[in-house]
């Protein structure tokens, strides 16, 4: 991540380490480097890329909500090691609580993330820089913010609003969730000016792979879609389709580090591996069979994470002949010479020079999801029509399959979801779809017949390890994560999201 690398020291904000007691009784160690910071352009790039920086470790462990919360993933398990049960093997059996260390992990981080960045946007007012690029980091900046809130607000609904800095721990403890509502509303206008301030593209190369306008309309579009607002929706993304995307030929494409920020890319999460800068991404051994030593990383010193194996389920979603499949996932994997029924994802496996440092991105906005919102979007506001099929049929023929026709509304809404699962397989995007298109009582309905199917048939051999009575039993109340318990312990008018 040459151009978009983390900045050198991060300024802790007070969000991100509430955890602690310490920061009680001490001073502020960065007050002077604030004080003296933000002065040129070069200084505020510097914070910018502090900002994008956050967004590796919020998105390293995103699957854990956005694929393991769903029928699209399970765990290789480790039955020697049980250690995992209570941190992310529950996101995959339904155990989560509100003292689960992946649940504080999360808050912290996206935290930690808006206290940087609104620090940055308070001292852009003042900074002595030209307008134009003080316009662009200000773009960036509430792209970040209303991405952070579009993913906070979908994990435990009411959040708390912080679009400034406090500069004493004070008032910190009366800070109170808001509802859902004015949350998406805060995200609605960071997009909004977000748009209006960004380029469609950067006039340097080394600015590639940076928030754009295109991206800014894009998640603008889905948050009209997941708080159904079809019409904007429909607007804001036909918009997106006059600034110059399209669909790679080759589907593989959009994960090739060799080809990172192309052509169907909206934004993807930079990374960059081979070398000691600790930008690498390692998606491709946390995913990897436990058990597969060199067979499927090539490096057989890397440990692997047995963790998002697809499941039984989501290897048959694919139709005959799905071009995806073979990209996306592997059924098994051959190690001295004998075949291991262990499915794991392969879209992120790609050629690399040191072990455990790769150089893949991981994409947040693609074209290809744009063209799917839109026909989702047209059918929920129209009913199906040539143009929403024309949309969904774009993405099925770069898929290698027939196109559809001939839908009613209801029958158009499933292809599109059904799409959409095989289209973004893996890349975080199935919890909210089915959040966005199903009731909490229909969403606990659906995965529940989910894990009774994986508990008469595990997708992977658990080597004697029994089911929990609580394993893969769902309740309506966890359409939503419960809040971090040390965060009420620190704050209670926070309140637990209830059921937990």
């Amino acid at each position: 991540m040459k151009n978009i690398a983390k900045i050198g020291v991060v300024i802790l904000g007070l969000m991100g380490s509430s955890c602690s007691e310490d920061f009680l009784n001490q001073t502020d160690p960065t007050k002077v480097g604030v004080d003296l910071f933000y002065k040129n352009e070069a200084q505020l790039k510097q914070a910018l890329n502090g900002a994008y920086g956050f967004l590796q470790p919020i998105t390293n462990t995103a699957y854990l909500s956005g694929e393991f919360q769903t029928d699209n993933t399970t765990v290789d398990l480790n039955p020697s090691d049980r250690g995992g049960a209570g941190g992310w093997e529950a996101f995959e059996y339904a155990t989560v609580n509100g003292g689960n260390g992946e649940i504080a992990a999360i808050w912290n981080n996206y935290y930690a993330a808006l206290y940087n960045l609104n620090l940055t946007l308070e001292k852009l007012a003042t900074a002595t820089v030209a307008d134009g690029p003080k316009k662009e980091v200000e773009g960036q900046l509430k792209f970040i913010r209303a991405y952070l809130y579009f993913n906070l607000v979908q994990y435990f609904g009411d959040v708390v609003i912080v679009t400034a800095t406090v500069a004493t721990p004070d008032p910190a403890f009366d800070l109170v969730r808001s509802p859902q509502a004015e949350v998406w509303a805060q995200i609605e206008q960071d997009l909004k000016d977000a748009a209006s301030l960004l380029p469609a593209q950067y006039a340097s190369a080394s600015d590639k792979g940076r928030v754009t306008k295109g991206a800014a309309l894009g998640l603008l579009g889905k948050t009209y879609l997941t708080t159904k607002k079809y019409a904007d929706a429909i607007a804001v993304l036909k918009e997106v389709t006059t600034l110059g995307y399209s669909l790679n030929a080759d589907y593989a494409d959009n994960f090739n580090p060799s080809k990172k920020n192309g052509m169907e890319s909206l934004f993807e999460i930079q990374y960059k591996g081979g070398d000691d800068s600790g930008e690498q991404s390692a998606f491709e051994y946390v995913f990897a069979p436990r058990v597969s030593k060199g067979a499927v990383t090539g490096f057989a010193a890397g440990a692997n994470g047995g963790r998002n194996s697809p499941t039984n389920d989501m290897m048959e979603a694919y139709e005959t002949g799905d071009l995806r499949k073979d990209i996306s996932l592997k059924s098994g994997f051959t190690l001295d010479g004998k075949f291991y029924p262990v499915p794991y994802v392969s879209k992120y496996n790609y050629p690399h020079s040191i072990v455990q440092r790769t150089d893949t991105n991981w994409p947040v906005l693609r074209y290809a999801d744009v063209l799917l919102m839109l026909a989702e979007a047209m059918n929920e506001q129209g009913g199906p029509s040539a143009e929403a099929l024309g949309y969904l049929n774009q993405v099925r023929k770069r898929a290698g399959l027939k196109e559809v026709s001939g839908l009613a509304k209801d029958g158009l809404r499933m292809a599109v979801l059904r799409e959409r699962r095989v289209e973004l397989a893996f890349e975080n995007h199935r919890w909210f779809d089915l959040k966005r298109t199903m009731s909490p009582t229909e969403w606990a309905a659906f995965m529940n017949a989910h894990g009774a199917k994986e508990r008469a048939k595990p997708t992977i051999d658990r080597g004697g390890v029994p089911f929990n009575s609580t394993d893969y039993v769902y309740a309506p109340f966890e359409y939503f994560l419960p809040l971090p318990a040390p965060q009420i312990l620190i704050n209670p008018k926070l309140k637990q999201n209830e059921g937990y």
